[in-house]
């Protein structure tokens, strides 16, 4: 049997995002605007939740197309306020569409997303070397830095905590512990 993080032995799901996903350095400016858009969700609500719904997401919101949903109206919002698949919440729903716009526009000064967030970090990943979950923090300064560069730049629901599960998620951070077995495939 595999040793994994123990957060991840909720269900098969998150087992699942786990084994495959979380951690694994991310380059793909979509799916990093898929992680950035979903963690703005999941602020208050728990991980799991946010997974269970996440392809309600994905169609709700354009798979994740940062330049379709920067163009979202008023009506567009309305009908996602309707839409019982989603997280139902005014707020988080127009900052998505605002953070779209500045992802976008983070996107034209750097020529990417990923070259953005690698040139906050000095294009390195930090590889931690955690024993205990309990050790994990929170936040740290990195994201911390991060997540106050993005909120100049017009970004909402994208706090420090918030910031950082998203670096973790998109390993900018390795938050795997030693002891799990992804710990070195997300170092290497």
């Amino acid at each position: 049997m595999k040793k994994r993080c123990p957060w991840a032995e909720i269900n098969d799901e998150m087992r699942a995002y786990h084994d495959t996903e979380w951690g694994t350095p991310q380059y793909n400016d979509r799916v990093l605007f898929e992680y950035i858009l979903l963690d703005s969700f999941q602020a208050g609500l728990s991980w799991a939740i946010i997974l269970n719904k996440r392809e309600n997401f994905r169609s709700a919101f354009a798979g994740f197309d940062s330049k379709k949903i920067a163009r979202y109206d008023k009506r567009k919002v309305a009908s996602l306020l309707k839409d019982a698949g989603i997280v139902r919440n005014r707020g988080k729903i127009e900052a998505t569409i605002s953070n779209a716009k500045n992802f976008l526009a983070i996107q034209k000064e750097f020529g990417s997303f990923s070259n953005y967030l690698r040139g906050m970090i000095g294009n390195n990943s930090c590889k931690n070397k955690w024993r205990r979950l309990e050790d994990v923090p929170a936040r740290t300064e990195e994201g911390d830095k991060i997540s106050a560069d993005l909120k100049k730049r017009g970004f909402r629901f994208f706090g420090p905590t918030t910031c950082y599960a998203f670096m973790q998620g998109a390993g900018v951070v390795n938050d795997h512990l030693v002891s799990c077995f992804r710990h070195k495939e997300c170092g290497q």
